[in-house]
């Protein structure tokens, strides 16, 4: 039997491979957070002291940093005094993996610590929720002026010149002028997430309109079609699926202004949880806020990539061992169509 080769130059890995290195690409930095939280000799700069000793200031899960822990414990030999003692210990904002999924489970489960905080999953509904409206509504204006742009050299020299321009602007800093106009409460944070996405949204639009082959407009333009009918007939049929592939790129941008829109106004969603936390100094939470973020981002992508198999059913899918178990998840009415084998359409009757 072949062996199966790992390093290879713009050739395809079987299924196999492939869901072996979309594990490993968790597993590996999963592995090196245990290493360096489970293992003593690893790092570890502070000291958790067990037994404080002779040592008055020390108290028991006290964390000290080992240079001062080692002064104490020498000056204490020294004077024949009883010795403190401790354990290797990481910084609190670094907690071992087991501590984060503990957290994870806990957010779910036990009530806010102050009756006026919002559960986690509170907090992401309202996260989620400006996400939603913020590039539904970028999407609802940017699609139409990225195609008419890679389209219309009309609406390119008329628009792309000043959006241009204004991608370079960082969309926080109009975040006090949003909360001016738009008062405190969600309005302003939903319009951070627009500006952030609508500017990238039109011009990768725009470039991927302008990647459509120039014949099938031709084409269309000798058998008589008209400007609409070329736009509607042509173009957006030419580019649908680069165009599906953009706005979920697109999505994963608008996540990264998330953190920085809540911030304006009044504090509230993931953020106002992150911040909470840390400022109890509960950094487990803060890292299970963090992570449940990333799981919602890629369960979504993966989802979109999945659906995309239904309505998209002529292009190559690859058949991955991974692809096929996620596939399985998926109800039978989104199955039937994306399974289905793919044939090619009829020819027009001459």
């Amino acid at each position: 039997m072949k062996r199966a080769r790992w390093f290879t130059i713009r050739k395809e890995l079987t299924p196999r491979q492939g869901a072996v290195l979309w594990l490993a690409s968790f597993l590996v930095p999963l592995a090196l957070w245990a290493v360096v939280s489970y293992v003593p000799f690893l790092w570890h700069p502070l000291v958790d002291v067990t037994d404080p000793g002779s040592v008055d200031y020390f108290q028991v899960g006290m964390l000290v940093e080992r240079p001062v822990f080692d002064d104490e414990v020498g000056l204490a030999t020294a004077e024949k005094r009883a010795l403190p003692h401790g354990k290797p210990a990481n910084p609190i904002y670094l907690p071992p993996p087991h501590e984060v999924a503990r957290a994870m489970y806990t957010a779910f489960t036990t009530p806010p610590a102050l009756t006026t905080d919002n559960w986690l999953h509170e907090s992401l509904w309202s996260s989620l929720k400006v996400i939603f409206w913020g590039f539904l509504l970028s999407s609802l204006i940017g699609v139409p002026r990225g195609i008419l742009c890679g389209t219309v050299p009309l609406f390119s020299k008329l628009q792309e010149p000043f959006i241009e321009f204004f991608r370079y602007l960082p969309a926080p800093a109009f975040g006090p002028l949003m909360v001016a106009v738009l008062g405190i409460q969600q309005a302003p944070k939903v319009a951070i997430v627009f500006i952030g996405t609508f500017f990238q949204q039109v011009l990768v639009i725009a470039n991927t309109t302008r990647k459509l082959d120039g014949s099938l407009l031709e084409a269309a333009q000798t058998l008589g079609a008209r400007d609409k009918q070329l736009i509607f007939k042509v173009v957006i049929p030419g580019i649908v699926v680069d165009l599906y592939t953009d706005m979920r790129i697109l999505l994963g941008w608008a996540w990264t202004y998330l953190v920085i829109a809540e911030v304006f106004g009044t504090t509230t969603g993931i953020t106002f949880f992150l911040t909470q936390q840390s400022r109890y100094r509960h950094f487990a939470n803060v890292y299970a806020g963090i992570i449940t973020i990333g799981i919602i981002g890629l369960s979504s992508d993966m989802l979109l990539a999945l659906i995309s198999r239904r309505i998209f059913p002529w292009q190559p899918q690859s058949k991955s061992a991974l692809g096929k178990m996620f596939g399985a998840l998926l109800p039978q009415w989104l199955r039937r169509r994306s399974d289905a084998p793919v044939t090619a359409p009829p020819r027009l009757a001459a």
